[in-house]
């Protein structure tokens, strides 16, 4: 190889290795260099946040900086703002790369609270790891963690859980207690999206419990009679259908749909209170639902889940009164894009345009039944894929 060859070769990999933005970073007294990508600056508290050639997240403040990278972040910062604002009719702004940490602003409670109601089974309900997220939380989420570790509040944004119709967890949301027992679900990745990017109250109300199918348990009610032989649940007696009597329902205990119409029911009490929820405020609007289900459906009916799913979505909206409300559910992590399940959300979602389905098999681990091994990172990126596709859906 000649030296001009060898030359060029240098020139080319170095080009292909190194990203377009990185940029090589100096210390203060001039004695270190690193080489990472601008992600997010605050000018006010001169906290930085860049991203790694590996791909590690580092959070800083701008004081370690040489002179002349304090002023390039004084003119990309500006770059940063612009590139990530932009507003609709909900006032919903971009979102970056990165997330800056909350500024520990409560919201206006001048505005309506936009409410984002929470729905499915076990995996909804949570069984990420809080202590397993802290100890990697300021290198992967550095928004989660303040600069000395511990776990940042949002108080913008209101954690509401109820289970089987009891009230779990109603506080500020933090990654530290997602679901009042030292456990997290996607709540998490989605309330710290929504709450970055919406200009007012935000309230994540989930209302869930594990082991419920959509073909049963929480069949919605436009789909009674839908199913085989005009029942709502194949192969039950006349409670596969939403419309048995109160004597049959009270000798039961149990009609398809009643999850439903406790999980449904539960969170519109809370909206009835809203004060109580979210102090200060006085009023509402409920933007958006988010369904994370599929694990049980075998008791329920896999054939009709894309009916059933479009039935859902239309009475949640009647139920809440939120005719613009948008929807977001995710596959199961352990199915591809060719099992049955997948191709029956995928299905739903082309046909409604206020619907995207977010596919969690790539940042999942395990399988929904061992709920993922209760592996942090699933379900913060589960929960940030559904929040980033949500807030593209309101910036529509």
């Amino acid at each position: 190889m000649t030296k001009l060859h060898l030359l060029y070769t240098i020139i080319s990999v170095g080009f292909f290795l190194t990203p377009i933005h990185a940029r090589t970073w100096t210390s203060a007294d001039g004695s270190k260099t690193f080489v990472a990508d601008l992600k997010s600056y605050n000018e006010k508290t001169g906290k930085v946040v860049v991203k790694k050639l590996n791909g590690a997240t580092m959070k800083f403040q701008q004081s370690i900086l040489s002179a002349e990278d304090i002023e390039y972040l004084k003119s990309e910062g500006v770059k940063l703002k612009d590139q990530a604002a932009g507003t609709s009719k909900t006032a919903v702004k971009g979102v970056p790369d990165v997330l800056p940490d909350p500024d520990g602003k409560e919201a206006d409670t001048s505005k309506p609270v936009q409410v984002f109601v929470m729905m499915g089974q076990s995996n909804m309900l949570g069984f990420g790891n809080a202590g397993a997220l802290k100890g990697t939380a300021g290198e992967k989420y550095s928004y989660l963690v303040d600069d000395a570790g511990a776990w940042n509040v949002r108080k913008d944004v209101r954690n509401v859980f109820f289970c089987m119709g009891g009230l779990r967890y109603n506080d500020w949301l933090t990654a530290g207690n997602g679901n009042g027992s030292g456990k997290f679900g996607p709540e998490i990745g989605i309330g710290n999206y929504l709450g970055y990017a919406i200009d007012a109250p935000v309230m994540i109300l989930k209302s869930c419990v594990g082991n419920r199918a959509l073909g049963w348990d929480l069949l919605p009610p436009s789909a009674d009679g839908t199913g085989a032989k005009g029942q709502s649940y194949q192969g039950d007696s006349e409670y596969g259908n939403r419309q048995v009597s109160e004597t049959a329902k009270a000798a039961k205990g149990w009609y398809a749909g009643l999850q439903y119409d406790q999980d449904v029911g539960a969170a519109q009490n809370a909206l009835k209170n809203l004060a109580k929820y979210y102090p200060g405020a006085t009023k509402f609007e409920v933007a958006g639902f988010f369904w994370w289900q599929g694990a049980a459906e075998g008791k329920g009916n896999v054939g009709t889940y894309d009916k059933n799913l479009a039935f859902l979505f239309s009475d949640l909206k009647k139920d809440f009164n939120a005719p613009n409300a948008k929807f977001v559910c995710a596959t199961l992590g352990e199915h591809d894009k060719g099992a049955t399940l997948s191709q029956k959300m995928f299905a739903f979602a082309k046909k409604e345009k206020d619907a995207e389905v977010f596919y969690s098999k790539p940042v999942s681990k395990g399988g929904a039944n061992g709920h993922y091994g209760g592996d942090p990172d699933t379900y913060m990126k589960v929960g940030e894929g559904m929040g980033k596709l949500m807030i593209e859906l309101l910036a529509k």
